[in-house]
C-alpha cells in the first residue's frame, strides 16, 4: 500500500481553517436540486434508471439535458418548475422556461453497469474514479466544526425565511467562515433579499437572528462580522449568476480541509460511484470514529468503469493506527457497487430523497442511510447474491 501519510499533509485540525456554504436559493444548487428531482421521479417508477442529468440556468431560462435510460415517463418541465416555485421559492413555475434535450446512456457506458456484454461484469461500476469519505469527533455530526458552523449560517437564513418572521429575505444566500482553533476570526454572510427593506435594517436583523446564536460563544470583539458587504443584494438567483449541477462540489462534501475525489453528486444513479462508492466511503469512515478507533478518519476507493471490485480502499487516521484498515477490511467486505447500493438502499430511497442531498450538504443528517451507525458486521447486510 506504500507509505502511509501523515495527517499533518492532509490538514490538520486546531489551526485555522475557513469553510463556505450556500443556500438552497443559490442557482447552481437551484440546478443540483431538479436534477435530483429528475433522478427521484425515475427511480420511484424504474428503480434500474441509469442517468446522468446536466442542467444549466440563467434567468428565467433552464436547459436540461444530459443522459438517462429507464422506463419512467417523466414531465421534465413540470419538476422543474416545481423545484423553481415550491421547493426554492423563487416564484411563480409558470414563468420558468425549460428545453429539455436528454439522451438515451451510451451503451459503452452501459455495459459498465448493469449488463454482460463485451466481457464486463454485471453490476461493475458505472465509472473510474476515486471517492473519499471524511468523518472527525469534533462535531456530533462528525463534520469539520468550520464547515458546520458555515452550513448553521445559511440554514439560519432559509429558517428565518420561512418562517415569515423576516418577509424581506429571498432565497439565495451565502455564508464563509474562519476559524482560529474554536474562535471565529471572520464571518461573511451574503443574504438575498427585498428592495424595500434597508441595508441596516437586514445587518441588524440578520446579526441578531442567525450570526449571534450560531455563533455565540465563539465570536469575540475581534471577531469581524460582515453581512452583505457590497450593501444590497436584492438580485439573486439565476437573475444574478447562471447556475450549473455539479459545481458546488466542495461545498457538497466536507468542506476545503478535505480532499475532493470522484466527481459531483447530484443527476447521478447510484451506479455511478462518485455517487454510492462516495457515500459508502463516508459510511466507513465515519463507522471509525463512532467505534472510537481514531479521532479523524479518511477513507479513499478507487473503482474502475465497469469493475465490481475497488481498485484501492486506503484508510488514514489520526492519530495512526495500523489496524484501523484491518478492522475496515473485516467488517466491509463487499464493496462492489451493487452490494454498496443494496445496502444503503440506493435504488429505492425510503425516507429520504436525493432532491433532499442536493442542498445544505449531503452528510451529518441522520435520514440518510450512510449517515446510520454501524451496529453489526457490514458483510452479513452488504452481501448480494
Amino acid at each position: 500500500m506504500g507509505k502511509q501519510p501523515t495527517w499533518d499533509r492532509l490538514g490538520a485540525r486546531g489551526t485555522m481553517a475557513t469553510a463556505e456554504m450556500v443556500t438552497d436559493g443559490h442557482p447552481d444548487k437551484f440546478c443540483d436540486q431538479v436534477a435530483d428531482a429528475i433522478l427521484d421521479a425515475a427511480l420511484a417508477q424504474d428503480k434500474r434508471t441509469k442517468a446522468g442529468i446536466e442542467c444549466l440556468a440563467k434567468d428565467t431560462l433552464l436547459i436540461v439535458s444530459g443522459e438517462m435510460t429507464t422506463g419512467a415517463v417523466l414531465n421534465i418541465e413540470e419538476i422543474a418548475r416545481h423545484v423553481w416555485e415550491s421547493s426554492v421559492g423563487y416564484g411563480p413555475g409558470d414563468e420558468l422556461t425549460v428545453i429539455s434535450h436528454i439522451k438515451m446512456q451510451s451503451p459503452d457506458i452501459a455495459r459498465g453497469g448493469h449488463t454482460d456484454a463485451s466481457g464486463v461484469e454485471s453490476g461493475g461500476a458505472g465509472d473510474q474514479g476515486v471517492m473519499v469519505g471524511y468523518a472527525t469527533d469534533e462535531t456530533v455530526e462528525m463534520l469539520p466544526l468550520e464547515y458546520m458552523l458555515a452550513r448553521s449560517l445559511c440554514m439560519g437564513l432559509k429558517n428565518l425565511r420561512t418562517s415569515g418572521e423576516a418577509i424581506w429575505l429571498r432565497p439565495d444566500g451565502k455564508s464563509q467562515i474562519t476559524l482560529l482553533g474554536e474562535e471565529v476570526r471572520s464571518v461573511v454572510l451574503a443574504a438575498h433579499h427585498d428592495s424595500q427593506v434597508s441595508t441596516d435594517e437586514v445587518r441588524r436583523v440578520l446579526r441578531q437572528k442567525v450570526v449571534d446564536p450560531v455563533l455565540g460563544s465563539r465570536l469575540s470583539p475581534a471577531s469581524r462580522v460582515v453581512i452583505n458587504g457590497t450593501g444590497t443584494f436584492t438580485i439573486g438567483g439565476p437573475r444574478a449568476d447562471a447556475g450549473v449541477v455539479g459545481r458546488k462540489i466542495v461545498v457538497d462534501a466536507y468542506g476545503p480541509r478535505v480532499p475532493v475525489g470522484g466527481g459531483a453528486y447530484s443527476g447521478k444513479d447510484p451506479s455511478k460511484v462518485d455517487r454510492s462508492a462516495a457515500y459508502m466511503a463516508r459510511h466507513i469512515a465515519k463507522a471509525v470514529v463512532e467505534n472510537k478507533l481514531a479521532n479523524e478518519c479518511m477513507v479513499s476507493i478507487a473503482f474502475g468503469i465497469g469493475q465490481k471490485q475497488p481498485e484501492m480502499v486506503r484508510v488514514v487516521t489520526r492519530p495512526h493506527a495500523k489496524e484501523v484498515e484491518a478492522w475496515v477490511a473485516d467488517r466491509f467486505r463487499d464493496l462492489r457497487p451493487a452490494a454498496i447500493i443494496e445496502y444503503l438502499g440506493l435504488s429505492s430511497p425510503k425516507g429520504w430523497t436525493y432532491q433532499s442531498t442536493a442542498a445544505f450538504g449531503h452528510y451529518g443528517r441522520e435520514d440518510f442511510p450512510w449517515e446510520r451507525t454501524v451496529s453489526e458486521p457490514v458483510e452479513k447486510s452488504a452481501s448480494v447474491a
